[in-house]
């Protein structure tokens, strides 16, 4: 029987993306055993500190995981974490042969898993639809060698620029559709960030309101940090909140978030304008993976100034809003080839508005 077979590897994924958004700092890993062309066996990791997806799979399979082939997103981790060595379990369980999707970028595995399993005179092959698992991982791939969070860019815009009226009215640009998706995107992040304008014009509770939806960490980056505690709508929202803001700000007030629960980062900044790196690197810090940024346009073009966004995903509207406020602003390319150039990999269509995803060109 030919191995491997990309229809298991498939199996595998759809199982690893179950996990999309819970197991950070880990990454996302579906696993499935085969034997005879069978399936005897599936699991994916559900949480950090929870079974890995190899050690799911092998429990569901039993005595049958003996002479079977493991398929698995990941590498088979070979080092001691919360949990014990994957590839001591896949050997004292009898798999003959292990067909990984992709190596592990993780400098403690890193082709560790792959020569144990080897040495242990079990066939391990990897490259089967790398692609498809690199993508589920990428904030992980990130996190895990930059220790920075992968960050997507997200905003709702007007066909002219805009993410709000002259007033700084914004609801609502983008419609049901699109809401629901981001709604599921924050669901899959570990984070989500706002600026303080934004905060205090729309008082965002930034929750994922989705059947079945988790809240992600809540990142605040101002520094203007009193008005944090006096919103308690914001503070009974769910989830972790993280204020992230410069080292002057007042002592009285830090000590009185940390009251309430609130993570304080106090970060180094010049002119009260803290650094995208050293707050990236904090957030990387606190585990956080993937971070989902929603405004404002301030906050907006402080990363794009930066080159710090990863993806981009905008939500346009059919809506012209003339004179309001920009989507990207602090930002200003004096000359058009000074300017970030993207490349689009995904148009589709969000109810009456257009999604379109793209990314940083290579040359760029």
């Amino acid at each position: 029987m030919p191995f491997p077979r990309p229809e298991f590897m498939r199996l595998a994924l759809r199982l690893a993306r179950r996990g999309k958004g819970r197991t950070s700092p880990n990454p996302a890993v579906g696993a499935v055993l085969v034997r005879g062309g069978r399936v005897v066996g599936k699991g994916y990791h559900r949480a950090a500190g929870m079974p890995h997806a190899e050690v799911m799979a092998l429990r569901a399979a039993g005595k049958a995981a003996r002479g079977a082939d493991l398929y698995v997103t990941l590498e088979p981790c070979a080092h001691a974490g919360r949990t014990g060595p994957c590839t001591d379990a896949i050997i004292a369980a009898g798999v003959k042969r292990v067909a990984a999707a992709m190596r592990d970028p993780n400098p403690l595995v890193a082709g560790k898993g792959f020569r144990t399993l080897r040495k242990a005179g079990i066939l391990a092959v990897s490259g089967l639809m790398e692609e498809e698992a690199r993508s589920l991982n990428r904030p992980y791939c990130r996190w895990v060698v930059s220790g920075k969070p992968f960050v997507t860019l997200k905003l709702a815009v007007s066909l002219d620029g805009q993410i709000a009226a002259a007033s700084g009215e914004s609801r609502w640009i983008s419609g049901e559709a699109g809401r629901t998706m981001v709604h599921r995107m924050r669901s899959e992040a570990d984070a989500v960030l706002v600026g303080g304008e934004t905060f205090r014009r729309d008082a965002p509770l930034l929750t994922a309101r989705i059947p079945g939806g988790r809240n992600p960490k809540r990142v605040l980056l101002t520094s203007r940090i009193g008005r944090v505690a006096r919103s308690g709508r914001f503070l009974a929202g769910g989830g972790e909140v993280i204020v992230a803001a410069p080292r002057s700000v007042s002592r009285k007030e830090t000590d009185r978030l940390r009251s309430l629960g609130i993570r304080v980062l106090l970060l180094p900044a010049e002119k009260g304008r803290i650094g995208t790196g050293a707050f990236l690197d904090a957030l990387g810090g606190e585990g956080i993976t993937s971070l989902l940024v929603e405004g404002g346009g301030k906050t907006a073009g402080w990363l794009v100034e930066a080159c710090a966004v990863d993806r981009y995903v905008f939500f346009l509207s059919p809506l012209l809003l003339g004179e309001g406020i920009r989507s990207v602003a602090g930002f200003a390319a004096r000359r058009v080839k000074e300017g970030r150039r993207l490349v689009i990999t995904k148009v589709s269509k969000a109810g009456g508005d257009v999604m379109v995803v793209a990314e940083a060109a290579p040359d760029a």
